[in-house]
């Protein structure tokens, strides 16, 4: 007995001759045999299963195919893993040519996931500032979102400026996780801080220049995102 049989096996069906019921994904016929009903033997009105006669069929193709167009879930969610990887890998190098293509796909999973990881490091070196993370990061991500439209008569989106400065927040959560193990307030802490804004910085107006064709106007833009990102390094520092 297959899976469709101990699933209708299962369940007390009655219904008219020749009629098609469907249990899960599985469709049978019913089909009477002939007999006088009011002759035959009933137990609280329902007729005994033996004069029932049960032909498991297919279901119709029009229902299967429309289980194979189904979308993946990752992509009727508006996640793309791909997107993901190739801005990530575009922040990790700075220096790297990214396709501009990839920038017009706003995509917010990877920017709260990394400002999620950002505020789980600080609160694990005993500081609850995730309020701080998600605030400062959306004043901030509202104000580049002006200057850049301000720059640029075409300008990004507000969705792509978060996008940008979501991702490019990855060297200070290396720089959070660091800080559980090493103590920055010091020399040392120091430098490495300079180091991941400055990394930031540059990885962020890279993007945004490319995106909008300002490749002559990088530190311009450079400036204002080492201002976003050197405030959360003070909150990794102090």
């Amino acid at each position: 007995m297959d899976k469709c049989d101990n699933q209708f096996y299962q369940q007390e069906l009655v219904g008219e001759p020749n009629q098609s019921v469907y249990v899960d994904q599985c469709s049978y016929s019913l089909d009477f045999q002939s007999f006088d009903y009011d002759q035959a033997n009933t137990v609280n009105g329902i007729y005994p299963k033996r004069n029932i006669q049960f032909r498991p069929t297919s279901l119709p193709e029009s229902k299967i195919q429309d289980f194979e167009d189904e979308p993946p879930l990752l992509k009727e969610l508006g996640i793309n893993p791909d997107h993901i990887v190739q801005i990530t890998l575009g922040v990790l190098n700075p220096f790297k040519q990214t396709d501009p293509k990839i920038l017009q796909d706003t995509d917010l999973a990877g920017p709260l996931l990394f400002g999620f990881l950002f505020g789980a490091c600080l609160l694990l070196l005993g500081k609850l500032y995730f309020s701080y993370v998600y605030g400062i990061g959306a004043f901030g991500c509202l104000g580049m979102y002006c200057l850049l439209n301000l720059m640029k008569n075409t300008g990004p989106s507000l969705g792509a400026t978060i996008s940008v400065l979501g991702y490019c927040l990855l060297p200070m959560v290396g720089l959070a996780a660091m800080g559980i193990v090493l103590p920055l307030k010091g020399l040392i802490g120091f430098i490495l801080t300079g180091l991941c804004v400055f990394w930031c910085a540059i990885s962020s107006s890279k993007l945004f220049v490319t995106a909008l064709g300002m490749e002559k106007q990088q530190t311009l833009v450079a400036y204002p995102c080492a201002l976003l990102y050197g405030i959360f390094g003070l909150l990794v520092v102090f």
